[in-house]
């Protein structure tokens, strides 16, 4: 096939094709969209080095495939309700994005979004961080876990699954707890999710279905309609992570109300050993213990090289 290569017997990749930039570009058809600079500037995140042509010959052919998956999902969705008769109330597209710390996750969410309401203007378009279900970290010092934040464990679960069992129930207004990077901890605020027609979900841990379910393991995995994982060496990711830290020293560590602003002094040397460490003591053991080893529950993969650049796409075999 061209452009596309088959893997065998390998696990996890004998349920994927692999395809070329080439090949998948090609996929895009006749998409007419354009994307001026400042919108691309505003939704790549610090240290992420997307490209327009890379997002042209990557994200529209992806966001083509969702497109098609969106409709179908829907047509499906009110046919078979019409079957079996009953009425059809409005739930939204469930668009799950994973992948470790620091791989891009959140510029990738905002991409989607973007082209999908360059495809559907009227839609309502959300995207919900599963950051905003952690335990705070009151309850995270008391379970003597928050230097494990991020890890299964640290997350309200049972409230992130009935968020998401509302949302495929069709309950149109819903309110969820928010997450403050600056400040390390829930808020107090709220978000509010109006009738939603796509949710885009990111976070760490969307795809697990070992250990910390509730609900008669029932899974955050099971309400997602199409999930992409987000992918590369872990040494290229710690290396991002590094970066990014050294950027958060120049800017948001500086905020008098920042839960890190303790590192805003550091030099340079001292910075890069310090979160050299955080990954190895925290992200690192999350990334190889629980968030890898999700990578072939996806739909979808990115593989992304050293320097943020998509190499490959992975698609599941139907």
């Amino acid at each position: 096939m061209n452009g596309i290569v088959k893997h065998q017997s390998t696990y996890g990749l004998g349920l994927y094709y692999s395809y070329t930039r080439d090949r998948w570009s090609s996929l895009k058809g006749n998409m007419n969209i354009t994307l001026p600079d400042n919108i691309v500037s505003s939704v790549i995140a610090l240290n992420d080095r997307l490209t327009v042509p890379e997002i042209q010959d990557y994200y529209f052919p992806l966001a083509g495939l969702l497109q098609l998956s969106i409709v179908n999902n829907h047509n499906l969705y009110r046919g078979r309700n019409s079957f079996i008769g009953l009425d059809t109330v409005k739930v939204p597209y469930i668009i799950g994005v994973t992948g470790s710390v620091a791989v891009g996750k959140s510029t990738a969410s905002r991409l989607l979004k973007t082209l999908l309401l360059k495809i559907n203007p009227e839609y309502n378009i959300y995207i919900v961080s599963t950051d905003n279900f952690l335990k705070n970290n009151k309850k995270l010092e008391n379970e003597h876990i928050l230097s494990r934040k991020g890890f299964p464990e640290s997350y309200e679960i049972d409230n992130l699954i009935n968020f998401l069992l509302n949302m495929k129930s069709g309950v149109h207004d819903i309110e969820i707890p928010v997450y403050s990077h600056l400040k390390y901890d829930i808020t107090g605020d709220v978000q509010k999710i109006e009738s939603p027609d796509i949710l885009i979900l990111e976070g760490l841990n969307i795809l697990q279905i070992n250990g910390n379910a509730g609900h008669h393991d029932v899974y955050v995995s099971n309400f997602i309609d199409f999930s992409i994982y987000l992918d590369a060496r872990e040494e290229y990711i710690k290396q991002w992570f590094i970066e990014r830290f050294l950027m958060l020293m120049d800017t948001a560590f500086k905020d008098k109300d920042s839960y890190f602003k303790k590192f805003a002094g550091l030099n340079k040397m001292d910075a890069i050993k310090t979160a050299s460490e955080i990954w190895d003591s925290v992200n690192g053991i999350n990334y190889r213990k629980n968030i890898i080893k999700t990578k072939y529950r996806a739909d979808l993969i990115i593989e992304k090289g050293m320097k943020h650049d998509i190499e490959k796409i992975m698609m599941r075999k139907l």
